[in-house]
C-alpha cells in the first residue's frame, strides 16, 4: 500500500524524446495563451507609481478591456510566442540536469532544487531579449507614458499581424539606438535573481506538497489529480518568495535603469514594504491556472512520451 501511495517521477531516461518534444511545444503554446493577459496585468501593476492608473488586478482588467479591447490584453504576445525556444531549453535543461545529480545524490529534494536552478539560468538567457522587447509592448496603449520606448502610430494597415511586427520593430530599433545589444540584456541580473530562485524553489515544493497529498489521498486515488493540487500550491509558495525581485526586474527593463541595487532601494524608499508585493496577486492568479495546466500537461506530456515497454509500469 505504501508503494502505491508514493508517486513515481517519470526520468528522463524513461522518455521518447520524439514524442516529448512535439506534445511539449503545443503544450507549451496553449499555456501561455491562457494566461498571457494576466501577465500584461502583472507588469503593467509592477512599473506604475502607488495606484496611479490601477487599483489591483480586476480595476486594470476591466480598465484595459473596456480602454483597448481584448487586444489590449495580448499586446506583445506574437513576439512572446519566440519563448517556445527557451521553454523548450529550460525543460531540457531541467531532465538533463536531474539525470546528472541522481548520479550524487538519491535525494529528491537536491535533484529538483538544483535541476530547477540550472533550467532558469539557461531559459532566462534565451528569454530576456524577447522579454524586454514584449514587456515595451505590453505598455503601449494606456501604460505608454510609463515606459522610453512608443511605437509609432499607424493610421492604415493592410493586416493585423503588420500592425503587430510593425510595433514591435519600431520597439527593437529604438532599444537598440538607446543602448545597442546591451539593451536587450537589461534586467538580466534582475531575471536570473528573480526566476532562478523561483525555479530552485518551485520544484521541492512540488514535489514535497505532492508526496504529502498522496499520503493523505486513499492509494487508488489519481496521481494526476493530486499532482494537479500540488503543482499551483507550490507556484502560490514561489511567488510570494520572490515576487519582491520580480518588482524589481520588472522596473529595470522597462523603464530603462541600470542598478539592481538602487532600484530596489528606491521602491522601498517610495513605497515601503508593500511596494514588494506589486503585482503579487495577478502573478498568483496568473500561476494557479498555469501550474495546473503546465503540471497536469507536463505529467501527461512525460506520461504520453513513456518509451513503448514501459506504458504499462507507471501508475496514473
Amino acid at each position: 500500500m505504501e508503494g502505491k501511495r508514493n508517486i513515481r517521477i517519470i526520468e528522463w531516461e524513461d522518455l521518447d524524446k520524439r514524442k516529448f518534444y512535439s506534445f511539449g511545444v503545443l503544450m507549451t503554446m496553449t499555456i501561455r495563451a491562457a494566461v498571457y493577459p494576466a501577465t500584461l496585468i502583472r507588469t503593467r501593476l509592477q512599473v506604475q507609481r502607488g495606484t496611479a492608473l490601477y487599483n489591483g488586478t480586476f480595476d486594470a482588467f476591466f480598465k484595459i478591456l473596456r480602454a483597448e479591447g481584448v487586444r489590449g490584453l495580448y499586446r506583445g504576445f506574437m513576439v512572446n510566442t519566440f519563448t517556445l525556444v527557451s521553454g523548450q531549453g529550460y525543460i531540457t535543461t531541467y531532465e538533463l540536469v536531474r539525470k546528472y545529480v541522481s548520479g550524487y545524490s538519491a535525494n529528491n529534494t537536491v535533484k529538483s532544487l538544483v535541476a530547477g536552478g540550472s533550467a532558469s539560468l539557461v531559459g532566462q538567457s534565451i528569454t530576456v531579449p524577447i522579454d524586454v522587447v514584449a514587456q515595451q509592448l505590453m505598455m503601449q496603449g494606456q501604460g505608454e507614458h510609463l515606459t522610453r520606448f512608443k511605437a509609432k502610430p499607424r493610421m492604415v494597415v493592410a493586416a493585423k499581424q503588420r500592425v503587430t511586427f510593425g510595433q514591435t520593430r519600431d520597439i527593437i530599433v529604438q532599444i537598440f539606438a538607446a543602448d545597442g545589444l546591451r539593451g536587450f540584456y537589461r534586467g538580466y541580473t534582475a531575471s536570473l535573481l528573480t526566476y532562478i530562485p523561483n525555479s530552485a524553489v518551485w520544484w521541492p515544493f512540488y514535489h514535497f506538497y505532492a508526496e504529502q497529498l498522496s499520503k493523505m489521498a486513499p492509494s487508488e486515488f489519481p496521481h494526476l489529480v493530486i499532482q494537479g493540487v500540488a503543482g499551483p500550491l507550490a507556484a502560490a509558495t514561489a511567488s510570494t518568495l520572490t515576487n519582491p525581485m520580480d518588482v524589481v526586474r520588472a522596473r529595470v527593463q522597462v523603464e530603462g535603469r541600470s542598478s539592481v541595487t538602487e532600484t530596489f532601494k528606491q521602491l522601498l524608499r517610495e513605497e515601503g514594504f508593500w511596494g514588494m508585493t506589486k503585482g503579487l496577486s495577478a502573478r498568483i492568479i496568473s500561476s494557479t491556472p498555469t501550474s495546473i495546466v503546465m503540471v497536469m500537461g507536463y505529467e501527461t506530456l512525460k506520461k504520453l512520451s513513456l518509451r513503448t515497454e514501459l506504458v504499462d509500469s507507471r501508475h496514473w
